[in-house]
């Protein structure tokens, strides 16, 4: 679905559907709204979710979604600012009204304003229990602004069951995640067809980058880092992309951009400016056979803290590190998003969910990447990224 400023978003059935679950959610349970915040470029999924509209720039946005009318959106703007839009804004569906005020997050004494206006949203319309959606992450002086000395007011966290609304993807959803790994892995095609000595390893983001917006990507991160055969080339930030590329230096490379419509994926290979090591091939090799050890364990039904050590267990067998961190998770609107596959993960596998898996770990004189995703049917996964699996020499 198009619009004359946005190229593609999903439907307004698609909207429908996630309203629908949300309210009958809402009435199984008794709750009159809920609310949600986003400010990260990456990891505001949950407001996007009601509203398919992003959060950029660190600029909080609060959605209040009533069980029995229009959203209220509290967004960054003038102070006193309010557009009544009754659900007919094309830009802004299923929104009754948008109240702005100017708030900053790096500003403390503005944390509370939305979750004043919030507090007064509930009050006129008389609500007695609501709903927060991933409390733990809004502003202290948001929730707090909200919910202090409000006598009778019930507040219940509902995070968990909308995270497993927001996990389970749509065909339609399905369809947008494979477009964005097909945009990536002609990103990457790119990259091997560009890259050369000479060049700064922020030449090679900064292309990637570019590429990236053309095709339709708004959001998310490039990280690549350069080094002699030899030695780790850690995957950096924009901060760290300055070393010039030598001739048999390996560059670890992860695209890690949401495609059309807002959807993340991520792809992540090493290439080699020449002839890659054989110790580099063969930790390639086990990285690949880690990745599809888990691959094959991810099936519906399956506990996530299971898959996590069933891959621990793998890796110390063959004599690799253990994962420390985060190896395998949902994505979606969020870069990150649940379920993680991780010891304190309570959520299982269920069909309809899409999840990069990269078994990427460190050795004193490598640093081993490979990164795609997968989206889980009845029996198993689909490997949704084309991008070959190997370790690709160059030059």
């Amino acid at each position: 679905m198009t619009t004359e400023r946005v190229s593609v978003r999903v439907s307004d059935a698609e909207m429908e559907r996630r309203w629908a679950a949300v309210r009958k959610l809402m009435r199984e349970r008794g709750i009159q709204a809920l609310i949600a915040y986003g400010t990260e470029d990456w990891l505001g999924g949950h407001a996007r979710w009601f509203t398919d509209v992003p959060t950029h720039n660190g600029y909080g946005r609060t959605v209040v979604f009533h069980a029995d009318d229009l959203m209220t959106v509290i967004d960054q703007g003038s102070f006193g600012k309010r557009r009544e839009m009754a659900g007919k804004d094309i830009h802004h569906r299923g929104v009754g009204e948008m109240i702005y005020t100017s708030f900053f997050s790096s500003v403390h004494y503005t944390t509370a304003y939305q979750g004043e206006i919030v507090r007064d949203v509930i009050r006129k319309r008389g609500y007695k229990t609501i709903g927060f959606v991933v409390p733990g992450t809004m502003p202290q002086g948001l929730v707090q602004a909200v919910t202090r000395d409000f006598d009778g007011l019930t507040v219940v966290d509902i995070t968990d069951a909308i995270d497993r609304l927001i996990a389970i993807k749509s065909d339609e959803e399905l369809k947008l995640l494979r477009t964005c790994a097909a945009m990536q892995d002609a990103i990457f095609d790119k990259v091997v067809n560009t890259i050369k000595p000479g060049m700064r390893d922020v030449d090679i983001t900064a292309m990637a980058y570019g590429e990236g917006w053309m095709l339709g990507s708004s959001q998310g991160i490039y990280l690549g880092g350069s080094a002699p055969m030899g030695r780790p080339s850690y995957l950096m930030g924009r901060h760290f992309q300055d070393r010039v590329l030598q001739k048999g230096d390996n560059l670890s490379f992860l695209v890690e951009v949401n495609g059309p419509g807002g959807y993340f994926t991520e792809v992540g290979r090493t290439i080699v400016l020449g002839k890659a090591s054989q110790e580099l091939l063969d930790n390639f090799a086990a990285a690949k056979e880690a990745q599809d050890y888990s691959a094959n364990l991810i099936k519906p039904g399956v506990a996530c803290r299971d898959v996590a050590k069933a891959h621990d267990d793998h890796m110390v067998a063959r004599g690799l590190p253990p994962e420390l961190r985060l190896y395998a998770h949902g994505q979606g609107y969020d870069m990150v998003e649940r379920p993680l596959i991780r010891a304190d993960e309570p959520m299982a596998i269920e069909e309809g969910m899409c999840l990069a898996v990269h078994p990427n770990y460190e050795l004193p004189n490598l640093f081993m990447i490979i990164c795609d995703n997968y989206i889980v049917g009845a029996n198993g996964t689909d490997r949704i990224h084309k991008t070959e699996r190997k370790v690709f020499e160059v030059g």
